[in-house]
């Protein structure tokens, strides 16, 4: 789903941690409501939705959200944290 979801228009990233549990974060960016909206119909998404309540998780949660500024910090020597492509 990773793949298809970065060809949709609108995409700009992605970011995934999983902790010492075993539970996953992954924060994806649109461009716009609309390019979430579209993603979310997709029908290949659709059915890996489906699938995933059947047989994989027993829980899950999605938040959407709007980000209206983003900050990075970074010693040059590191470099800066970029929060996502784009």
């Amino acid at each position: 789903m990773a793949e298809l979801g970065e060809t949709q228009p609108g995409y700009l990233g992605r970011e995934s941690l999983t902790d010492e549990d075993g539970r996953d974060l992954v924060v994806i960016y649109y461009a716009d409501e609309a390019s979430i909206t579209a993603w979310k119909a997709h029908p290949e998404h659709l059915e890996a939705q489906r699938l995933g309540r059947e047989r994989w998780y027993s829980s899950y949660s999605v938040e959407v959200a709007r980000v209206e500024r983003a900050y990075v910090f970074g010693r040059e020597e590191e470099g800066p944290r970029v929060p996502h492509e784009g």
